[in-house]
């Protein structure tokens, strides 16, 4: 159990390039959601579900975006304001293969940081991230910017420890862990995998 950490799943995206609402697609018996909150369920003592709307087929607690179609950073300020823990481990629900141990050695690193993120490829990672709750203000400033800024926006604003996949590849080889799918093509492919 990760301590002092609440975790704060994703489950409030538009699936368009799904063609259907995705965190329903089925994987070993479990839709994709149910699976990130039995990982979540696994690993924190709290668990949140950040929804652009409240759904009613789960029993966890939900937070709406604080700006409505402003994305992930909007979702983010949302749970870390309603922790009450002192962290926050953002999880994008459509993460099949997200491995405990890759999130344990995530939060190995947060003392002296405001956040840690795994960099794969040179590519951050800001759904599979810890957030300290004392980045909120910083958070919500840069959310308030004209133009709805992403969350990749507000990474210089924070003290960020960067993790690189050579740091990760011990315990995820092949790093599947950041497979995330957003296409019936992403979808086949990692079913394809789970069977073998």
């Amino acid at each position: 159990m990760i301590a002092n950490c609440t975790a704060l799943v994703f489950a409030g995206g538009s699936s368009r390039r799904m063609g259907c609402e995705k965190l329903s697609l089925q994987f070993g018996g479990q839709s994709l959601l149910q699976r990130a909150l039995v990982l979540a369920r696994t690993l924190f003592p709290s668990v949140l579900v950040s929804v652009q709307h409240p759904r009613g087929d789960i029993d966890v607690p939900q937070v709406c975006d604080e700006i409505p179609e402003a994305g992930p950073l909007a979702g983010l300020c949302a749970g870390l304001q309603c922790a009450t823990t002192s962290w926050v481990f953002a999880v994008a629900a459509d993460m099949p293969y997200l491995l405990p141990e890759v999130i344990e050695r995530l939060a190995a690193k947060r003392p002296g940081y405001q956040a840690v993120m795994p960099v794969i490829s040179g590519q951050p990672y800001p759904l599979t991230a810890f957030y300290a709750v004392s980045a909120l203000p910083t958070l919500r400033g840069v959310l308030a910017r004209p133009g709805k800024p992403g969350l990749l926006a507000a990474l210089p604003e924070l003290d960020t420890c960067r993790i690189d996949e050579h740091h990760l590849t011990d315990i995820d080889r092949e790093l599947l862990s950041f497979v995330d799918l957003d296409t019936p093509e992403d979808v086949a492919r990692a079913l394809q995998h789970f069977e073998n």
